[in-house]
């Protein structure tokens, strides 16, 4: 099949959407299929094992508390409609399909089999409050509809209800499930909370730390591991107020070197607040052998469950964040078998997995759209 595999963000920029994308384009190429990323593009694209097309200048936008670089040039309309001419796509499969401006001019002009992914799980999204009827016009031009998540269905189905077909994110199991050199400056003895995620207000940052206080005064031995890609200037000054010693930021630490980070922790903890549509940041921990500590949110609670996995608690409540901190650490048998159980779990969600699972789903709507084309040829038939 030749699909294209388009997104609406800033190619040169990793994040959630462009990495699934490139996930994809990878597990189709090893399975014989012609994948080409398309793209907003600051710069432009490396080479890859497939075509990659950027089109398009994006500028940052800032969306449910996270900056999105998409493009908003009307004049990408004809890169669109000349792309699309020129190859001969069986599958068009448009990642956060009503997002500014590329997915939608791509929905504009496809004549192939369309599909949408929704990756999102926010409260509110202006443009489908504002944008809605309009909209609807280029939602009858999906022939399936994906969302990552139970989460990430909830919040489409206000604005565009119908069936949505649940495909979740995958994870790089083997990246983190294998063996890793523990980071020398961490193994002394003391136990490691580590967290990943960016420095926004939705990650909860500001809990866990609150939440640390106890947990160095429950455990003296205890350290905090913050790892994040962006300046954690703020949360620094927060651990100074709250007195707080063995708190450890690392920033923009590379994707290679993370597992390190992981094996080197004794549990992971994600306090996050909201606006998660799949907890992929747990599954990564799962697989590096981690037991969790995770906030009570719908995006968490579809990959996690309380008290075999790990714990979750309810978000924003750094007390109960410390009390269920506290006694996973003091528990190393427990942790030990929530470990275990988590490795099981994030194997469902390998990347090999995943792209078999939406391939079925194209080859079943090519199929749909044979079965209405020859419908219509007997129709017209009959009517002459």
């Amino acid at each position: 099949m030749k699909v294209a595999l388009v997104s609406p963000y800033d190619w040169s920029v990793s994040g959630g959407v462009n990495n699934h994308i490139a996930h994809l384009a990878e597990q189709f190429v090893s399975l014989g299929h012609q994948p080409h990323i398309v793209a907003a593009g600051s710069k432009p694209a490396p080479g890859g094992i497939c075509p990659i097309t950027t089109i398009g200048r994006p500028i940052p936008l800032r969306v449910s508390g996270s900056v999105a670089r998409i493009t908003l040039s009307l004049r990408s309309a004809g890169h669109v409609k000349r792309l699309l001419e020129e190859n001969d796509f069986d599958i068009v499969h448009v990642h956060e399909p009503f997002m500014p401006q590329l997915p939608i001019q791509f929905l504009r002009y496809s004549t192939a089999v369309n599909v949408g992914t929704w990756h999102a799980a926010r409260e509110s999204n202006f443009v489908y409050v504002y944008g809605r009827r309009l909209i609807k016009r280029w939602q009858r031009k999906l022939d399936g509809k994906i969302a990552v998540s139970a989460a990430a269905v909830k919040h489409i189905e206000k604005y565009f209800p119908g069936y949505y077909n649940i495909i979740p994110n995958g994870v790089d199991i083997e990246h983190f499930e294998r063996t890793a050199e523990p980071l020398r400056e961490f193994h002394d003895g003391k136990l490691n909370v580590l967290f990943v995620g960016r420095p926004e207000k939705r990650k909860g940052l500001k809990y866990l730390i609150r939440a640390f206080v106890g947990v160095q005064r429950a455990i003296p031995e205890s350290r905090l591991i913050v790892v994040g890609a962006g300046k954690f200037d703020r949360y620094r000054r927060a651990v100074e107020n709250a007195h707080l010693r063995d708190v450890v930021f690392r920033s923009y630490v590379p994707f290679d070197e993370l597992p390190r980070y992981h094996h080197s922790a004794h549990l992971f903890c994600a306090p996050n607040t909201g606006f998660e549509s799949q907890g992929i940041v747990l599954l990564e921990a799962m697989a590096a052998g981690l037991p969790i500590v995770a906030s009570n949110i719908d995006g968490f609670a579809g990959v996690l469950t309380h008290g075999v996995e790990g714990l979750l608690v309810q978000p924003e409540d750094a007390r109960s964040l410390s009390d269920a901190l506290i006694a996973l650490l003091r528990d190393e048998e427990r942790r030990r078998t929530m470990a275990a159980r988590g490795v099981e779990s994030a194997r469902r969600f390998s990347w090999d997995r995943v792209s078999r699972q939406v391939l079925s789903y194209y080859e079943r709507l090519i199929y749909e759209r044979t079965l209405i084309d020859r419908e219509r040829a007997a129709a017209g038939t009959l009517e002459t």
